[in-house]
Formats: structure tokens, C-alpha cells, sequence
């Protein structure tokens, strides 16, 4: 059965340096992420994002991956999520946040689904999950 989960939540991005300098002189960047989620799932994450960003304003993609740890339909335990997205010209033309399969500990063994980013024209960022929890093997 899958299940629903909302609500808003805050970012903090933080750049880091990078290992390859000449990474760095071409685009690449790297930055710490720390989030607090609340609403459905109240939750605190860590993670790294890597991204690039060309010439043309607006265009560029990330890779990232979090570590979430929190509560979750009454369920308490960790799970990581994959981002990868992808803007042309400033549009958002893929996005996608996955559950890493057997990633969850404790209440979330067996895991799955996907979370959507939502940024509202003020900045402030809300999420939609679509999760499930398979019986434990």
C-alpha cells in the first residue's frame, strides 16, 4: 500500500571545496547539505551534492545523496535518498529523488518511494512523498 507524506522543510547549503582543483576552474562544485524536514515526516538529513553549471544562465545538474533519520508514519530509523535534476535555461527539466532500496534501518526496513521537491516563488521549500514498506525477508 502506498502512502503519503507533506509538508514543508528548511536547507541550509554549504560549499565545499574541491578535491580536484582543476574540477573546480571547469564548473564543478560541491556542497554539504543539512535539512530539517517537518509535517509527515519529521526528520533531520545530511548529504553532498555535486553539480555543474554552464555558460548559459540557468543551465546546469546535480547529483546528491542524504542521509534522512527521523520519524516517519509513526516509524523512527534512518533511509537515503538519490537526487539527480536538470535545468535548461532555467526551467526544471528532470528531477528525481528516489528511496535507495534496503537503505532503511530499524521501523523503515524495506523502504521504497520517491520524494518530491517543491520551491515556492519565495523560496521556501515543501516536499510530497509516495512511500511504501515492504514485509521484512
Amino acid at each position: 500500500m502506498t502512502e503519503h507524506a507533506t509538508g514543508p522543510f528548511d536547507v541550509k547549503l554549504a560549499p565545499q571545496k574541491a578535491d580536484n582543483p582543476q574540477a573546480e576552474a571547469s564548473g564543478h562544485g560541491r556542497m554539504s547539505l543539512d535539512k530539517r524536514f517537518q509535517g509527515d515526516l519529521e526528520a533531520t538529513s545530511q548529504g553532498e551534492m555535486l553539480s555543474f553549471m554552464t555558460g548559459t544562465k540557468g543551465s546546469g545538474a546535480y547529483v546528491a545523496i542524504e542521509k534522512v533519520t527521523g520519524t516517519l508514519g509513526g516509524r523512527k530509523g534512518s533511509f537515503l535518498l538519490q537526487h539527480s535534476g536538470t535545468m535548461n535555461r532555467g526551467v526544471n527539466t528532470h528531477h528525481s529523488v528516489t528511496v535507495i532500496p534496503d537503505s532503511g534501518t530499524l521501523d523503515f526496513a524495506g523502504l521504497s518511494g520517491s520524494m518530491k521537491i517543491i520551491v515556492a516563488p519565495d523560496g521556501k521549500h515543501s516536499y510530497e512523498m509516495e512511500y511504501s514498506l515492504a514485509a521484512s525477508v
